[in-house]
């Protein structure tokens, strides 16, 4: 049974930092590449940051670069998503996922097919 666990999320004030974590298990952490997606209230499910296999190909978000840095321990089982520079329009749920098709965008969410449950950031002015 595959599971992605997300944590670190929070409450925090416009500049602040926050650490994402995804713990994985059920799988090999080092076939799937890795994303993180997020979704804001009443909006939908936007990608913010993906990673291949061994951790050397990264692609994020116009909005999000310079700022966000997503990264991976294979042997922890474990993805990252480190947040700098937190604005209020970072408020959203965060996910992770899992894809095992090499073939499309990092940025395609229907390529993913574990996902996580999610976990809340909320960013104040």
């Amino acid at each position: 049974q595959v599971q992605l666990v997300e944590s670190g999320g929070g409450l925090v004030q416009a500049g602040d930092s926050l650490r994402l974590s995804c713990v994985t298990s059920g799988l090999t952490l080092s076939d799937f590449r890795m994303g993180w997606f997020r979704q804001a209230a009443g909006k939908e499910r936007d990608f913010v940051a993906g990673i291949s296999r061994n951790g050397v190909i990264t692609r994020y978000q116009d909005s999000v670069k310079g700022r966000f840095t997503i990264f991976r321990a294979n042997a922890k089982n474990t993805l990252y998503l480190q947040m700098n520079t937190l604005k209020p329009e970072d408020t959203a749920i965060y996910y992770c996922a899992a894809s095992s098709n090499y073939s499309r965008a990092y940025s395609d969410p229907s390529s993913y097919a574990y996902w996580g449950q999610g976990t809340r950031v909320t960013v104040s002015s």
